[in-house]
């Protein structure tokens, strides 16, 4: 439904100016606030608590609820809990979200009161609403919901406290906990909805696997080498692939002992790993059928590093451009296709020589695509193994490679190989 429908809905039921409410929720919707929440917001706001319908919330087993119900009661293990600053109505506003279970199953929450919540408690959440997240349900706990804690505990299948590996977690998982290696990490600066804010970012590793992190309140303790557990950290999605986001909140302590990486990096079908909808480090392996045009020899723009056309960035105008090198080939094995990123260092190993050669190469024949031209002749038809993070969105599925390697064995051999597996 669009905006100005709800709004219109809204205004209907409240008695007020579709005008002032459609501003109110296009307010809410853009600082992230979900949309049917919004609408309850404002409902608060302007002196309707109801939830929309008349009757009763039911009581329900969590199995039982769906994204179709308004209102639910619930009651439940909470299994983990964790705070979280987002922008709610052109202010920051501290929410508790987590996961709460009962014999049937689990079911996100978000509270937007501190109930006071803990992990092992038992509660009983009255007038719940239930709103749809990912295409799941999720509990919101507000000003409506009575909530009350239960003297004797419920028997549930599940772990509480939130522990998990990095290979385990995916998008939209909060109030986590991991122990980790920091494989890498850089300290940078970005323009935060506040204003310049100084962040860190780079790679977790443990015995799963690695995944990226960003740390909204640099912790002293998250620096290249070390070896942390992080509490309550939150997870979303980041150029197609999970991220661990640790933010003020977040309870960070060193290690003394060691936190082994993982080695082994999943191996797939190009059609398998697209079809994941983003994976990260990811090996794959086909045959480049071409490279495409931005290839080769290319300029990015000074401020933001993004590529730019005939001197002119998206985002900053007329800049004075900085030479790079940069592949972007079509890999296919028969599943699927993928395209595959290479940056500068990769490149040059593709083209075999460096940047200043390509330079050289574009100023002698007068034509920067002499450069992409000798990256074809050395890559196209070839098969290649790749080794990368792959994201999927609407544009198609890129593979921003690590390693980019030929394959020299026997095809003969593999061929055999293939065949006495099948019929093993």
């Amino acid at each position: 439904m669009e905006l100005d429908n709800h709004a219109e809905d809204l205004a209907s039921d409240l008695g007020i100016d579709k005008e002032e409410v459609k501003a109110d929720l296009q307010n809410l919707v853009e600082y992230s606030v979900p949309i049917d929440e919004a609408k309850q917001s404002l409902r608060r706001k302007y002196g309707d608590g109801s939830s929309g319908g008349s009757s009763a919330p039911s009581s329900k087993e969590i199995a039982e609820i769906t994204p179709e119900d308004s209102n639910v009661t619930v009651t439940g293990v909470v299994l983990t809990t964790g705070k979280r600053s987002i922008r709610y109505q052109g202010d920051d506003h501290v929410i508790v979200e987590g996961r709460l279970a009962d014999e049937t199953g689990t079911i996100d929450y978000t509270a937007w009161e501190d109930f006071g919540l803990e992990a092992g408690d038992t509660i009983t959440a009255g007038n719940a609403s239930v709103r749809e997240w990912d295409g799941e349900p999720e509990l919101n706990l507000g000003e409506s919901t009575s909530l009350s804690f239960e003297a004797d505990s419920i028997e549930v299948p599940y772990e509480t406290g939130g522990d998990t590996q990095l290979a385990d977690l995916q998008t939209g998982d909060r109030a986590v906990n991991v122990e980790v290696a920091v494989v890498d990490c850089e300290r940078r600066t970005i323009d935060g909805r506040d204003g310049e804010t100084e962040i860190l970012s780079g790679v977790f590793g443990d015995e799963s696997g690695r995944l990226p992190f960003t740390n909204w309140d640099p912790a002293p303790e998250i620096e290249a080498g070390s070896t942390v557990r992080i509490e309550n950290a939150y997870v979303q999605e980041f150029r197609g692939v999970p991220e661990v986001n640790v933010s003020e909140f977040s309870t960070v302590t060193a290690l003394e002992r060691a936190v082994d990486v993982g080695v082994e990096t999943t191996t797939m079908d190009i059609g398998a790993a697209v079809a994941t909808g983003g994976i990260y480090d990811v090996e794959v392996t086909g045959n480049v059928l071409a490279v495409r045009e931005g290839s080769g020899l290319i300029q990015r723009c000074p401020e933001c590093y993004r590529v730019i056309q005939k001197g002119q960035c998206r985002t900053h105008g007329d800049v004075d451009g900085i030479d790079d090198l940069r592949v972007k080939a079509i890999l296919d094995d028969g599943t699927g296709a993928v395209t595959v990123v290479l940056d500068d260092e990769l490149t040059e190993q593709v083209y075999g020589g460096t940047l200043e050669d390509a330079l050289e190469q574009a100023r002698e024949a007068m034509d920067q695509e002499v450069v992409a031209d000798t990256i074809r002749e050395h890559i196209v038809g070839r098969e290649y193994r790749v080794r990368g993070h792959l994201s999927v969105d609407e544009y198609g599925a890129n593979l921003d490679a690590e390693s980019f390697e030929e394959r020299h064995d026997d095809p003969t051999v593999r061929a055999s190989a293939f065949l006495e597996e099948v019929h093993s």
